[in-house]
């Protein structure tokens, strides 16, 4: 039967099964990872990985094949961070459209909200700014988008620079536009690792009267 739904109870969520269902990764894990790449590093021959990323570096900027290179690199122990940076140094780091600036206005009545808006804009002499912010590796965007859409909307000045921001670009974004409030999306599972990771950030930089509101799947 097309466009009826003949099916009306869903089966249980494995999320909610049990009190095991959730994987919470041990933070131990990744204290460990990064012991064990120091070690890495710390082992293998520096001026080897030195004299690779030089030809990997070169071969780039002259255009030329980099895949004899990268195999160079591998070969001498480089990491996959290091490769790209890089690569990002030559290239620079490409940035897709957020789609904010284009997004047509909320057709739903919204004056009593812009109203608020306009009076505290008038109190504190700007219209208020609010940084919304995707950390980690969360490739999930729209709900963020539609927050920022939103709160331009109800006449809130956005900044919003797209998906997988580190913590530390968030914090000296958020510093750097003097923003009045941090929205925070993540949809990975990592709020306590990247939330809390964030505030320490904004916190360290004298942010202190910043509120930070965290959603997305929590």
């Amino acid at each position: 039967m097309v466009g009826v739904n003949a099916f009306t109870e869903a089966e249980p969520s494995p999320l909610a099964a049990s009190a095991e269902a959730f994987l919470a990764v041990d933070p131990k894990a990744e204290a460990d990872q990064v012991e064990s790449l120091k070690k890495w590093r710390a082992d293998r021959d520096a001026k080897k990985v030195a004299a690779a990323l030089a030809a990997l570096e070169s071969a780039a900027r002259a255009g030329a094949n980099v895949m004899e290179p990268s195999i160079a690199c591998a070969h001498a122990g480089v990491t996959t961070g290091e490769w790209a940076d890089c690569l990002r140094r030559v290239f620079g780091e490409y940035r897709a459209p957020t789609g904010i600036a284009g997004a047509a206005a909320a057709s739903a009545d919204i004056a009593p909200l812009r109203a608020r808006v306009q009076e505290l804009a008038r109190r504190i002499g700007r219209p208020p700014k609010i940084l919304v912010g995707k950390p980690g590796l969360d490739g999930h965007s729209n709900g963020a988008e539609q927050i920022a859409i939103r709160a331009r909307d109800a006449g809130l000045e956005v900044v919003y620079q797209g998906i997988r921001l580190t913590p530390a670009e968030i914090a000296s974004a958020a510093l750097q536009e003097g923003v009045d409030v941090v929205g925070l999306s993540v949809l990975s599972g990592s709020h306590l690792e990247l939330v809390g990771d964030v505030v320490a950030r904004l916190r360290a930089e004298g942010l202190n009267d910043v509120p930070v509101v965290a959603g997305g799947i929590i």
